[in-house]
Formats: C-alpha cells, sequence, structure tokens
C-alpha cells in the first residue's frame, strides 16, 4: 500500500493514498448486522458519488425535491465526504506492509516517527468522536425512529447521520491501530511532494494549477479535492 506524505505548510503534515475501488470492497467481509450494512452502504454511496461527480450528471432543479429529500441530499453528501477523507484509514486494516512516499529532504527516521506520531493522533480523536457520535446515534435511532416510519420514502436522517459517524470512527480506530502496531513501513523520497511546500503557502487560485500539475506527476486522480479540503481546511 502506498502512502503520500504530503506537506501542507512549513512544519504541518498529511497522510493520504488511493486505492481501487475493488480493494476497498474485498478489504471488508459480507455484510452482517447493522454494523456491516452501514459500511458497506457508506462504500456504496462513496462510489456512486465519485463516479456521478466524473460523469458531471447534473443535479435535477431543487423545485423537484421536497424540503426533506433536499435536507436528506446536503446530509448524505456530508457524510460521502467525510468518508472520502477516511479511505487511508479504512484501508490500512487489510494491510501489514505500507510505503511511505515522502518529500526528498526528509529521512526515512524523520518520516517514520511522522506516520506514527499523525497515526496516534487521529487513533485519539476517533475514539473520541466513537463515543460522541455512538450516544447521538442511539438517542436518534431509539427516539427518532417511530417518528420517520410514520414518513414514507424519508430515511432517519439523524440516524443515518451519526451511524456513517459512528461506523467511520470505529473503522478508522481500526485502522490507525493496525499502522501503528502492525504495518512494517519503508520509504521512498517523491521530489514532486518536496514542491508541495512552496505551492501551499500560494494563494487559493494561484496554486489549483500547481497542485493538478502534482497530481498529474503522481498520477493520483482525488488528489487536488484532497489537498483543498482536508489539507488546508477550504
Amino acid at each position: 500500500m502506498d502512502v503520500y506524505v504530503v506537506p501542507i505548510g512549513a512544519d504541518r503534515y498529511e497522510l493520504y493514498c488511493e486505492v481501487a475501488h475493488d480493494e476497498e470492497v474485498s478489504a471488508d467481509p459480507p455484510p452482517s448486522g447493522i454494523i456491516g450494512r452501514l459500511r458497506h452502504r457508506a462504500w456504496a454511496m462513496l462510489r456512486a458519488a465519485e463516479e456521478r461527480q466524473h460523469r458531471h450528471d447534473p443535479e435535477p432543479p431543487p423545485h423537484e425535491k421536497g424540503l426533506l429529500a433536499r435536507l436528506q441530499d446536503r446530509v448524505l453528501a456530508w457524510v460521502v465526504e467525510r468518508i472520502a477523507e477516511q479511505r487511508l484509514l479504512w484501508n490500512l486494516r487489510a494491510h501489514t506492509e505500507a510505503l511511505a512516499m515522502h518529500p526528498d529532504d526528509m529521512t526515512f527516521e524523520q518520516v517514520q516517527t511522522l506516520v506514527h506520531r499523525i497515526l496516534q493522533r487521529d487513533y485519539d480523536r476517533h475514539k473520541v468522536w466513537f463515543i460522541v457520535d455512538g450516544i447521538a446515534f442511539l438517542i436518534s435511532f431509539v427516539v427518532l425512529g417511530p417518528i420517520f416510519l410514520l414518513i414514507p420514502g424519508i430515511a432517519n436522517i439523524p440516524a443515518l447521520y451519526f451511524g456513517f459517524r459512528v461506523v467511520g470512527h470505529w473503522l478508522s480506530m481500526r485502522g490507525a491501530s493496525q499502522g501503528l502496531h502492525r504495518v512494517a513501513w519503508s520509504g521512498r523520497a517523491c521530489p514532486p511532494l518536496t514542491d508541495l511546500r512552496r505551492i501551499a503557502a500560494m494563494a487559493p487560485a494561484e496554486r489549483t494549477h500547481e497542485v493538478h500539475d502534482v497530481a498529474e506527476r503522481l498520477r493520483l486522480q482525488r488528489f487536488p479535492t484532497f489537498f483543498e479540503r482536508v489539507a488546508l481546511g477550504t
């Protein structure tokens, strides 16, 4: 598994990967129980959203959808974005070896320390939110479930929202733990990543072309979206 150590500033880094959809699905057993169903539905939503984005399918006019339907679309779209951000940790669960592609001005010892620090940070963060969102999911499922059963065609949006978050945090915790304790890491210098230090300091309008150029050199189709939304928080 290739993991890219992405500089997003002078002393800040994030980890990134891209894998084929088949690998994402094969990493999981067939769904069983509510967690399994939510997990596979999350992957299906992510694939469908990315395929739709790639085809540039037009959205139906807002007046053709009701208020609840539009709200549901917005919530699920937000969930899909969060799933995409956690792709690396989710896929680490199925690997015992990983190659850290890193800027060429860093030693492997520096990279290894950095990777472990990021994974530990992610594990601690997802653990806290797993508990918080788990409580919120139980409340929304028990309290609001009977209400949404009375509305045909409309899902229990709060339960879906917190349910996906719970699954995402749980899988992310497992992936971070795998990367910390059971993955054998190796390193390889990657000069295009070094260019991102300079690019990260540019204004948004100026860096777009540069980021796409780096993505093409690395052959990473979804990297520009990650860099703008996740790494730079835009």
